[in-house]
């Protein structure tokens, strides 16, 4: 019976091979997107969880609000390890990473420069489950100046030799590190990746006691079981005992009393969160994480995908009943009963949805390199292979089989058997209002998404054309000229002298990008008034970065030593209280030789020196060049200064490749999750309007089919093909219209919280709307109009000698 079914399935199938190709295409391309955006989504939420413990592994972060300065860091203080998991019994083990940077190594005279290198406690490996594959495999950390290093930089600096025992120099440091182990490189699902992990028995900061400096991203592994929220509930008194004495010696006020007008503490966050749930400064993130919005939008989009498909394929196969209803009505009278009709009508499906799923799977195979590329990931075919994946497959089938072709096989199967053999179903009512309500559904998804792709790309524009307070074109950016040593001065002299080169600035603090970064306390008499950023630059940084000096003086070379001399920014004069009389007033900010007064000489106008998602923040100028250059070309294409810097560079006979960027593209890189985001969006928009529109086109098929002898009647009564198109278009338009109705309120609300994100954003404009309505009725009406043309152009008597 089985096997009739199936056979009777295919034989249909063939026998309507037009109506089955718009099915299965529309259906492969919900499945295929579901199949690529689930898959995506998997890899978003596995961050951190191929650690073992990575249920009981928390990291401790900052969160204060201190004259209402907001603050949120990812690192604490060195002593907060050690201390919580003496005093929190539900706390087993603790360990801590500190981030190094510009790290140059060297072994056996040839240089490796720029790796990533951490200082972590000897029991790391105990907690973060990364596994050691040459040495040391249980104490690799247990001695000063031990490194375990990464397979890949291993292979790089050792080749096929053994590293074990080997020593290595990070030389800007003049650091001798023993390789004690060599772990598999870390998995690219961590949150962080480092080349080198160097244990802190030989790092001086970790034995600060300081509660007032934080440096180190911390972890806990607390006890099975532990509700989080029970331990951080202890974290206030742990910070009053110990930070409370350190306060009172630092700024002469007890804890107590500077909890009054201030807010501070320690919080948890679990591991697994990390990825998508940070939003701490950019100077305490380890990388650039995900964002779990981002993944409920594409958990959404997956699931209306697949969800406008099955539609499709339930409303044509709907349609599609009037060309059977005398097989369903001969059926009947032959003697099947209703059970083995719906059987066969949901074989049928059955059939329909298998063949589609191996054309998704093509389709995915095919897009997949594309698509990794879109979205900046690493997804291989071989995840679909693995059994819980052939599980879900199957029952996506099994699913879409139901979904898809119930409604159908208990609709057909309905048929009186002699309505059925008068063809007395076309046009019911009923059916006909549900097909009605569900192209409403799928063009309110469409419309949505068409929406929220030319939200996302405007928010797009306005970040790149925005004034941010300096021109940040044509500007190249060198990062380490401080590895020339004496000659650096003599290189910098040198690239002045190109007469390509409009100005040049020696600083290695940049408003995008990889930056340097400075956090000072200012007083004023003795009194903390906040914490402020601070630029170290020399007197040619205002002019080449264009920047607007709108109170008195820049700093000028000939006036010697400036040290003691600061420029502050619109914000940070605002917020001492100076504004318009900012000039000679004299504060204090905290050194490591004590308080040391510095008087402002001039006010620039505030820049963008962090993400537009923030707003700006009071941001100090102080005369100390050191570490790098940033160079404004005269000329659009720099490829030939940098060839010549690079020349320049190469006759010094550094240990390293000379670091440069683009300051314009470190700034879109700022931007990467976003326009990532809209660029997948902008995809799936296209693939959604064309599964809606297959449908559509399916449907007009269909009503065109069923009203031939109709058109064919008004064409001999003299109706204009124009009026035959209008005929058959202007129900399916109605229907696009009224989604709008819905579409446009929910897509206005959902973007709107997605804006809140971003400190400075557009506003969502009645254009906005109004194109994407063009956008859908353009692309619905030529969908529609070229079927009905068809319709309305065909000879009338072969309609009319039908009858």
């Amino acid at each position: 019976m089985i096997k009739n079914y199936l056979k009777t399935g295919w034989r249909n199938i063939i026998k309507n091979k037009g109506t089955f190709s718009i099915n299965i295409m529309g259906l492969a391309l919900g499945i295929a997107s579901c199949i690529m955006m689930m898959l995506y989504v998997v890899n978003e939420l596995s961050y951190d969880k191929f650690n073992v413990k990575a249920d009981q592994i928390v990291r401790v972060v900052f969160k204060a609000n201190i004259k209402n300065e907001a603050i949120k860091e990812a690192v604490v203080m060195a002593p907060v390890a050690q201390t919580l998991k003496n005093d929190l019994p539900e706390v087993i083990d603790a360990t801590r990473l500190a981030k190094s940077f510009n790290n140059r190594i060297e072994f056996n005279g040839s240089y490796y420069g720029q790796n990533s290198l951490a200082y972590v406690d000897p029991n790391f490996f105990d907690v973060f489950t990364l596994p050691i594959i040459q040495g040391n495999k249980n104490t690799p950390l247990n001695e000063p100046n031990s490194v375990v290093i990464s397979e890949s930089l291993a292979r790089n600096i050792f080749g096929d030799s053994d590293p074990v025992g080997k020593t290595i120099t990070v030389t800007n440091r003049d650091e001798k590190l023993t390789v004690s182990g060599v772990m598999e490189d870390i998995p690219k699902n961590s949150h962080f990746h480092f080349d080198m992990l160097v244990s802190t028995l030989g790092y001086a900061p970790a034995k600060n006691t300081s509660w007032m400096q934080s440096d180190f991203f911390t972890y806990l592994v607390l006890k099975k079981g532990t509700d989080i929220g029970s331990v951080e509930a202890k974290l206030p008194e742990i910070n009053k005992k110990y930070m409370g004495p350190q306060m009172m010696d630092a700024i002469g006020t007890s804890y107590e009393e500077f909890q009054k007008d201030n807010s501070l503490g320690l919080f948890l966050q679990p591991l697994t969160h990390i990825h998508l749930y940070s939003d701490f400064s950019d100077a305490t993130t380890l990388e650039q994480g995900g964002d779990i919005k981002y993944i409920y939008i594409f958990s959404a989009v997956a699931f209306f995908m697949l969800v406008i498909a099955c539609i499709n394929f339930m409303n044509l196969a709907t349609a599609s009943a009037s060309k059977r209803s005398k097989e369903v009505g001969i059926r009947k009278v032959l003697g099947s009963n209703k059970k083995q009709l719906i059987y066969q009508f949901l074989s049928e499906a059955f059939v329909s949805t298998l063949i589609t799923t191996f054309l998704a799977i093509a389709l995915f195979s095919i897009a997949l390199p594309f698509f990794n590329q879109l979205a900046g990931k690493e997804i291989e075919f071989a995840m679909l292979l693995k059994p819980v994946y052939i599980l879900a497959l199957l029952g996506l089938i099994f699913l879409i089989t139901i979904f898809a072709g119930a409604y159908p096989a208990f609709y057909l199967s309905s048929f009186n058997p002699l309505n059925a053999l008068k063809s007395k179903f076309s046009g019911s009512g009923k059916s006909s209002g549900i097909r009605s309500g569900l192209v409403i559904f799928q063009f309110v998804v469409s419309t949505g998404l068409i929406l929220a792709t030319l939200v996302v790309k405007e928010q797009m524009n306005y970040i790149q054309n925005k004034d941010i307070g300096y021109n940040k074109d044509q500007l190249l950016v060198v990062r380490n000229t401080y590895l020339l040593e004496n000659n650096e001065d003599n290189f910098i002299d040198r690239i002045k002298r190109d007469p390509r080169i409009e100005n040049l600035t020696h600083s290695a603090f940049v408003p995008a990008g990889e930056s340097d970064n400075e956090v000072g306390g200012i007083f004023l008499n003795g009194d903390f008034q906040r914490r402020m950023f601070f630029y170290n630059v020399d007197e040619n940084y205002i002019p080449t970065m264009g920047m607007e000096l709108l109170q008195g003086r820049n700093f000028f070379k000939e006036f010697g030593d400036e040290s003691d001399k600061v420029i502050v920014n619109e914000k940070a004069a605002e917020v001492l209280g100076i504004g318009k009389d900012a000039i000679g007033k004299i504060f204090q900010r905290d050194t490591n030789e004590g308080l040391k007064d510095i008087t402002v000489i001039g006010v620039i106008k505030n820049f963008n020196f962090k993400s537009l998602h923030q707003e700006i923040e009071p941001l100090i100028l102080k005369k100390n060049p050191y570490g790098g250059m940033i160079i404004r070309s005269k000329v659009a294409d720099m490829s030939g200064i940098i060839q010549n810097l690079d020349e320049d560079w190469n006759s010094y006979n550094p240990k390293e490749a000379l670091n440069y960027s683009i300051l314009d593209d470190s700034f879109n890189h700022t931007y990467l999750k976003e326009r990532k985001m809209g660029t997948i969006l902008t995809l799936f928009a296209i693939l959604t309007i064309i599964v809606a529109c297959l449908g559509l086109f399916g449907l007009v098929t269909f009503t065109a089919e069923q009203r031939f002898k109709e058109i064919g009647i008004r064409k001999v009564l003299g109706s204009s093909a124009t009026q035959i198109v209008t005929l058959l278009s202007k129900d399916f338009i109605k229907l696009v219209g009224i989604s709008f109705l819905i579409a446009f309120p929910l897509s206005y609300y959902l973007m709107n919280k997605w804006l809140q994100d971003f400190a400075y954003r557009i506003q969502i404009h009645w254009w906005l709307f109004l194109l994407a309505a063009i956008i859908t009725l353009g692309i619905a009406f030529l969908t529609i109009g070229i079927k009905s043309f068809r319709a309305a152009s065909v000879n009338p008597i072969k309609s009319l000698k039908t009858e």
